[in-house]
């Protein structure tokens, strides 16, 4: 076998041989000091520390459920029909139809619970109906340790009652024409109240 005389260049193809095997010694001698600890450290690839936050449970539509501002109550329906017939300003037809409710559920009902006073102490919307179980207006009750308390009413047709966001009392109720059926009213109107620390005021109606 012949040698390559010193001094002289190597052929070209040997050249193409002998860099790729260097090369190739390189990177595992590189791959062997990251398995062994050493080499570069990557950022990020160290698991991350356990978070001390305690995790939010989510509902099952998967979005965080809103916590409730404003209690659920059950106030006595007996107690409020007695503490509204005590009243000297009750509207006498209201009067005359819880003089003559002896079965209370026939004249009263619950609607939403709201602290629309923002007192803390919840409200609860009482309906007051016919025997024919017609809703024509409604009771503001505050639920408080000694027993209910009415605080403010308002005579409207079919009403829907709820709170706003921003604290308010929004009532929806129904407007009969003189050619409109028990069963079918042909207009409707929305009226905001809001109070005012003394009583609940009117902020705006608009009729539909």
């Amino acid at each position: 076998m012949r040698t390559q005389p010193s001094g002289r260049r190597w052929p070209a193809a040997l050249r193409r041989t002998a860099i790729p095997a260097v090369a190739a010694f390189v990177a595992l001698t590189v791959l062997s000091a990251c398995a062994n600890g050493g080499g570069l450290r990557v950022e990020g690839a160290e698991a991350p520390p356990a978070s001390s936050t305690p995790s939010i449970a989510l509902g099952t539509n998967g979005v965080q459920p809103e916590p409730k501002l404003t209690p659920e109550v059950a106030v006595d329906l007996a107690q409020v029909r007695v503490k509204l017939l005590a009243d000297k300003h009750l509207p006498q037809y209201a009067r005359s139809v819880l003089e003559k409710c002896t079965v209370i559920p026939r004249c009263l009902s619950r609607g939403k619970t709201v602290d629309v006073m923002h007192s803390g102490t919840p409200q609860q919307i009482v309906f007051i109906h016919t025997l024919e179980n017609f809703v024509f207006g409604f009771f503001l009750i505050a639920v408080e340790p000694s027993g209910p308390r009415p605080i403010w009413s308002l005579k409207a047709d079919l009403p829907t009652v709820n709170a706003s966001p921003q604290g308010e009392l929004v009532v929806e109720s129904k407007i009969f024409t003189i050619d409109d059926k028990v069963c079918c009213p042909s207009g409707g109107r929305i009226e905001v109240y809001r109070w005012d620390g003394r009583q609940m005021a009117k902020v705006s109606s608009t009729d539909q």
